[in-house]
């Protein structure tokens, strides 16, 4: 992988990977137009952005990650729990799904859900307006919206933001403890894949490594500050939008 190439997929993951509308999706096609191979090194590579990523909601949230939070950490891992188990023993039956058309057809899926979700939702009527005041049922019940996640092109944010509309949480809500939940969710499958391609990571372009690093860290907490921005002014209904059109361009492109 050369310079040009880190820098746009840094790119891709920063802008995508908190937002509803599927990292995996644009990864995908993204990668196939610069031609760059899904191989052992690509996979390497990735867990070095997703490091990136998670790092700027680290960063962003640094006032959360204290024990004086840990009522709020203890909703959140209650909440990482099924993912963690789900996703251990389906993890080689959810890397058969990985198929451009499954993706686009899942994009479409979140986005007609969003449009339906945010038709009916009422911020007036919403119990939860801040994470502090997550229940252990409404971290499970998130938990469980997050395993829908393991179809590829449904989105881990996705998932779990809509789920959590429809329990009477509110749009900002429900996107912070998104984020929180990636910590673990992203620090558990990137620890993982980097003990499956350590060797791969250690013979590749460190250069690119380190870029792609910087801007994946960069756009991603550029990209959560303005999203929480816009949610608090604005609805879902755009990113439902433009997963459906999205998710028509991808079944064009691999038609």
């Amino acid at each position: 992988m050369d310079i040009f190439q880190s820098i746009i997929i840094g790119t891709v993951e920063g802008f995508t990977e908190f937002l509803p509308i599927s990292s995996t999706g644009h990864m995908i096609v993204v990668s196939d137009f610069l031609k760059i191979v899904q191989d052992d090194a690509f996979k390497a590579y990735e867990v070095i952005i997703q490091f990136a990523a998670i790092l700027a909601v680290m960063v962003i949230y640094r006032d959360k990650i204290t024990f004086k939070e840990k009522d709020l950490w203890s909703k959140v891992l209650v909440a990482f729990v099924p993912l963690l188990i789900v996703g251990y023993i389906l993890k080689d039956w959810v890397k058969t799904l990985f198929d451009p058309h499954l993706v686009a057809i899942m994009f479409i899926v979140g986005g007609v859900a969003f449009l339906i979700i945010e038709y009916f939702y009422d911020e007036k009527k919403c119990r939860v307006k801040d994470i502090e005041q997550f229940s252990y049922k409404d971290a499970l019940l998130t938990g469980l919206f997050q395993l829908l996640s393991l179809i590829p092109g449904t989105s881990r944010a996705g998932s779990t933001i809509a789920g959590d509309l429809i329990i009477g949480i509110n749009r900002k809500a429900a996107a912070e403890f998104s984020f929180l939940l990636a910590i673990p969710v992203m620090g558990a499958v990137s620890a993982y894949d980097l003990l499956k391609h350590h060797n791969e990571l250690m013979q590749g372009n460190v250069t690119a490594y380190i870029v792609g690093f910087v801007v994946a860290f960069i756009v991603a907490y550029i990209t959560i500050k303005l999203f929480l921005s816009f949610i608090s002014k604005f609805s879902f209904v755009p990113f439902g939008i433009y997963r459906i059109l999205f998710g028509a361009f991808l079944l064009y492109y691999y038609a």
